[in-house]
């Protein structure tokens, strides 16, 4: 078990980020989707094309710790620019009426965006890791969430 409190933090920076180089790829594969999903932001190709470098650099910086922490701060930002412009869950009559359609798959991504938010949020202001074998062996252990003793164990 000692190996896996080596990697375990590895392990779930690669988990938080995996999906942002495939977005990527995405975009560079399905150009023209890419183009026609922007919308009508302003110059579509430049901000796509940084879009990309983001979702590479980014993951890239955070799965080896160079620059983690900025380069968490940059992606999510980037997650809360992608849930309020094309997310818009509240534009779709479907979403109040609560039943599915299109409003409520962006709701579900909205949120999904608000999550890795708060995960990225953790890399930027708790970069360092409990050992597995604390939570193993005391996982019911609380943890201070605010105020000068937050991050630490009750």
């Amino acid at each position: 078990m000692l190996w896996l409190n080596d990697y375990a933090p590895l392990l779930l920076r690669i988990c938080l980020v995996v999906l942002f180089p495939f977005s990527a790829l995405d975009k560079i594969v399905n150009w023209g989707a890419a183009v026609k999903q922007a919308g009508s932001i302003p110059f579509k190709p430049a901000m796509l094309v940084a879009s990309i470098f983001v979702e590479v650099a980014a993951p890239l910086c955070i799965v080896t710790g160079w620059h983690d922490r900025l380069a968490a701060f940059v992606l999510a930002g980037f997650c809360v620019v992608t849930a309020l412009l094309f997310h818009q869950f509240w534009r779709f009559a479907d979403f109040w009426r609560f039943r599915e359609g299109e409003g409520l798959e962006h709701f579900w991504e909205f949120l999904k965006n608000l999550g890795l938010v708060g995960g990225l949020g953790l890399v930027m202001l708790a970069p360092r890791t409990l050992p597995l074998r604390d939570v193993v062996f005391d996982p019911l252990a609380s943890t201070h969430v605010s105020g000068p003793q937050a991050g630490q164990v009750r």
